[in-house]
C-alpha cells in the first residue's frame, strides 16, 4: 500500500459502519417540514444529511456557517450537503471529508429522496457499492404520508405505494387537518400494506429523532444485532407456527414445513402484499441461493423488499439476508441466535406475486425430504 494511503493520527476513521437512514415520501407529504424540524434538534448533532436541493428545503434561517462548496453546518451541529450528480460520489466524498477531518465526525447519514422517486435505487446504492457497503449500513427507511392527500396518492401512484411498502417507519403528516375517521382508515390501509412498519402521527414535522431512527439490524445502544426487532416477523399474523388459513383454504392444501402468514391489502392496493414464510428445518444454503437468484431474475422489480433470518444446514450460527428488488446486501452471520427459536423466517413485500409462488419454487429447489 502506498505511504500516502496509510491511516494516520490525523484521520478520523470510524470504528464501524456508519448508520444510514433514507427519508422518502410522495410530493407534498411533508419531507421538507420534517427535515426542517429534525435539523434544529440537538440530537442531530452527529448527523450528516444529503438533500436534493437546498432551495427546496428553505434552511437559511438555521444555517450557521458555510463549510465548503455545497456543505453547510447547522447550529445543531448537523452537517448538510446537496447531491452533486451521482449519489455514490456524494457519499464517498462526504466520507473522505470526514476521514480527513474537514467536516465534523458524523455518526449517522440521512438521505432525502425526491417526492416522485421509487426509493429502491438509493437502497441499491447502499447495498451494492463496495465502499458504501464497507463503510455504511442501512438503518431505516422513513416514509412520510400526507393524512389528507395520502389516500389518493396511494391509489393513483405506484411510487407512493412502493414508498410506503418498503418503509421501516411510517410518519403520517398533517394529522391536525384530518378527521378522526379519515386517519383511522388511512392507518388501517398502511397497516395492511406494510404490517411491520411502525406508524406515528405528526404535526408540522415535530418528531423526536430517537423515535424514527435506529430501526435497523444493529442496536446502537447494545452494539449488537437485534434481529427480532428488525425482522418484525410477528407483525405478519399468527404465532409463526400456524398457517394463514385464508391462504390455505384458497389453495386447498397444507404447506408442510413452509408456513405462510401475512396480510393481503385492501382493494385499492391489492397488487402489493406482505407475508412471512417460516421453515422449521434448516435450509440448504446452496439450494437457497440458487432459488433466490432465480426468483430475483424472474421477479426482481416486483420483490420490493426481503428480510430473512436463516437456519442454514451445517451451521450453528444464524445468517441474516436483506434485499431490495434485484440487489442483495452481503449476507451477515450473527454471533448467536437471538433466542431459542431456530426457525428460518423470510419476510417479503412484493407486487403482483403470491406467497404460493415462493413456497412452491423453494420446495422444488430442495430434494424430497430435505425440509421434512
Amino acid at each position: 500500500m502506498p505511504q500516502d494511503d496509510r491511516p494516520s493520527d490525523d484521520l478520523a476513521i470510524p470504528e464501524g459502519p456508519l448508520s444510514v437512514a433514507v427519508i422518502t415520501g410522495f410530493l407534498g407529504s411533508g419531507k421538507t417540514t420534517l427535515l426542517r424540524h429534525l435539523l434544529r434538534h440537538p440530537e442531530m448533532g452527529e448527523t450528516a444529511v444529503i438533500v436534493n436541493e437546498f432551495g427546496e428545503i428553505g434552511l437559511d434561517h438555521v444555517l450557521m456557517e458555510s463549510a465548503k462548496e455545497d456543505l453547510v453546518l447547522m447550529d445543531s451541529g448537523c452537517l448538510c450537503c446537496t447531491i452533486r450528480g451521482d449519489l455514490v460520489n456524494t457519499i464517498r466524498d462526504l466520507y473522505q471529508r470526514r476521514v480527513r477531518r474537514e467536516v465534523p465526525p458524523f455518526e449517522r447519514l440521512v438521505i432525502e429522496t425526491t417526492g416522485l422517486a421509487d426509493p429502491a435505487p438509493i437502497l441499491h446504492t447502499l447495498m451494492s457499492d463496495p465502499l458504501v457497503v464497507e463503510r455504511f449500513r442501512l438503518d431505516s427507511v422513513i416514509t412520510t404520508v400526507d393524512a389528507l392527500a395520502g389516500p389518493a396518492s396511494l391509489e393513483r401512484h405506484e411510487e407512493s405505494r412502493r414508498q410506503a411498502a418498503v418503509a421501516d417507519r411510517l410518519l403520517i403528516t398533517k394529522t391536525d387537518l384530518a378527521e378522526a375517521a379519515e386517519l383511522a382508515e388511512l392507518e388501517a390501509r398502511l397497516a395492511a400494506l406494510n404490517p411491520a412498519a411502525s406508524r406515528q402521527r405528526i404535526v408540522q414535522g415535530a418528531v423526536e429523532p430517537a423515535t424514527i431512527f435506529n430501526a435497523g439490524l444493529y442496536n446502537p445502544q447494545s452494539k449488537s444485532a437485534d434481529v427480532r426487532r428488525w425482522l418484525q416477523a410477528e407483525a405478519y399474523g399468527g404465532e409463526g407456527h400456524g398457517h394463514d388459513h385464508d391462504h390455505d383454504d384458497e389453495h386447498g392444501h397444507d404447506h408442510g414445513h413452509g408456513h405462510a402468514h401475512g396480510h393481503d391489502v385492501n382493494r385499492h392496493d391489492r397488487s402489493i402484499r406482505a407475508f412471512c414464510l417460516t421453515y422449521d428445518q434448516p435450509l440448504d444454503w446452496d439450494r437457497f441461493c440458487s432459488w433466490i437468484d432465480m426468483m430475483f431474475s424472474l421477479y426482481g422489480r416486483d420483490i420490493l423488499r426481503i428480510k430473512g433470518l436463516l437456519n442454514v444446514e451445517g451451521q450453528e450460527r444464524p445468517v441474516v439476508i436483506h434485499g431490495v428488488q434485484h440487489v442483495f446486501h452481503p449476507p451477515v452471520e450473527l454471533e448467536a441466535w437471538p433466542d431459542e427459536d431456530r426457525r428460518s423466517q423470510l419476510v417479503f413485500i412484493v407486487k403482483d406475486l403470491s406467497p404460493k409462488v415462493f413456497e412452491d419454487t423453494l420446495a422444488a429447489f430442495n430434494a424430497p425430504g430435505n425440509l421434512a
